[in-house]
């Protein structure tokens, strides 16, 4: 597998935002590898708190199951990881674009550039990360802020197909640049919630 990339140049923060896959309770819980949820949780945190820092926008994802009358305990997003007004999206899908909304939010941030973390790798992050290749963003993929079922897969999509989509990277070589210029202090910015169809 190719080591990540830590050559990342600055990414301009009125135009990425970072995306983060299913940290919900019962999910960071699993047994996973090659690194356990709590780690990668740490590692979005840090992440989350630089894209702050810049004030670019942060979205979160989680799941729902469909068709059931209630969902498993534990299917809210880690306590603490959401702050206020970072939009929320809920999928019931393996991906998050599929009837949420989620492009339609990216487009109100002007975001041209995605940066992806969550778990699974190779399942939420990975069928994410295709539908946003689809669309034309452009892709930088958080090794460390993210992890998945079993060391072979989280390895597969970091080493294979990931490259292939985007720029790999540790979550310590992604930095933004300056966050506003005179020509961008109306850079768009959207709304604070958006949840997928009911």
């Amino acid at each position: 597998m190719p080591a990540p990339d830590p050559g990342l140049t600055a990414l301009d923060p009125r135009r990425t935002v970072l995306v983060l896959v299913d940290l919900m309770e019962r999910i960071v819980a699993l047994p996973l590898a090659p690194r356990p949820g709590t780690d990668v949780l740490a590692a979005a945190a840090r992440l989350a708190d630089t894209f702050r820092a810049a004030d670019a926008p942060v979205v979160h994802i989680r799941v729902e199951r469909p068709n059931v009358d209630a969902q498993p305990p534990g299917s809210e997003l880690v306590p603490d990881l959401v702050r206020d007004g970072e939009p929320v999206v809920v999928k019931r899908t393996i991906g998050g674009f599929h009837d949420t909304g989620l492009h339609e939010l990216l487009t109100t941030y002007g975001a041209t550039t995605l940066v992806l973390g969550g778990i699974a790798t190779n399942l939420g992050v990975e069928s994410t990360a295709r539908a946003a290749a689809d669309l034309g963003y452009d892709l930088v993929f958080a090794e460390d802020a993210m992890t998945a079922l079993t060391a072979d897969e989280h390895r597969a999509s970091v080493g294979l197909d990931f490259p292939r989509l985007g720029t790999v990277a540790p979550v310590s070589a992604i930095t933004l640049g300056s966050a506003t210029t005179p020509d961008d202090a109306d850079a768009p910015y959207g709304p604070d919630t958006l949840d997928g169809p009911e």
